[in-house]
C-alpha cells in the first residue's frame, strides 16, 4: 500500500524530474497573445468595419430623414392644435403615434441587420486572427501560445506585436505600430 511518506517521496521525484525532463527535450517557447487588441487593431478589422459603415450608411440616412420628418410634422401639429377641432386633434395625435411606431420598427430592423452582418464579418476576421497567430506561432517555433484568462505575464513573452505585424504585412499595409 501506498503510505504518506511514499507519496512524499514520489512527488518529489516528480518534481525535481521535470526540469530534466524539459532540458531533454529543449526550452519551452511561450508566448503570450492579446486577442482583442489583435482584432481592433488589425487592418482586416477597420477595413471591415469600414466595409459595415458604408453599407449601412443609407439606411441610416433614411433613418434621419424619417427622424427629421416626424419632429417637422410633429412641431406643425403642435403649432396647430389650437385650431383643430377634437376629430381631427384625435387623428393627428394617431397619425404621429403611427410615425412613432413605424421609426421604431425601422431603427429595430436596421439593429438587426447591423448586429446580423457585424456578427458575420467580425467572425471572419477572429477566424484570421487566430490563422495568424497559429501560423506564426508554428513559423517562429512557439510550443505554447495562450491568449484569455492570462492574469500576469512578463512583457518579453508577449507576441502581440508580432503577430499584429504579420496582420498588417498580410493586408498590405504598413507593420508599424
Amino acid at each position: 500500500m501506498f503510505n504518506k511518506s511514499m507519496f512524499r517521496y514520489a512527488l518529489i521525484l516528480i518534481v525535481a524530474a521535470v526540469p530534466t525532463l524539459v532540458q531533454a527535450q529543449g526550452a519551452i517557447k511561450i508566448g503570450i497573445v492579446n486577442i482583442g487588441r489583435l482584432l481592433q487593431e488589425s487592418p482586416q478589422y477597420v477595413a471591415a468595419a469600414a466595409r459595415l459603415e458604408d453599407e449601412f450608411a443609407p439606411r441610416q440616412r433614411e433613418m434621419v430623414a424619417l427622424q427629421t420628418a416626424y419632429e417637422a410634422k410633429a412641431a406643425r401639429i403642435q403649432k396647430d392644435l389650437e385650431v383643430m377641432g377634437a376629430e381631427e386633434r384625435q387623428n393627428a395625435q394617431r397619425d404621429l403615434r403611427n410615425d412613432v411606431r413605424e421609426i421604431e420598427r425601422t431603427q429595430n430592423e436596421i439593429r438587426e441587420d447591423f448586429d446580423l452582418r457585424r456578427n458575420e464579418v467580425i467572425g471572419a476576421v477572429q477566424r484570421d486572427v487566430i490563422q495568424a497567430v497559429k501560423d506564426f506561432g508554428d513559423a517562429e517555433g512557439y510550443d505554447l501560445i495562450l491568449a484569455e484568462g492570462i492574469v500576469q505575464w512578463n512583457e518579453r513573452i508577449e507576441v502581440t506585436d508580432q503577430v499584429l505585424a504579420r496582420l498588417r504585412a498580410a493586408a498590405g499595409t504598413a507593420a508599424a505600430p
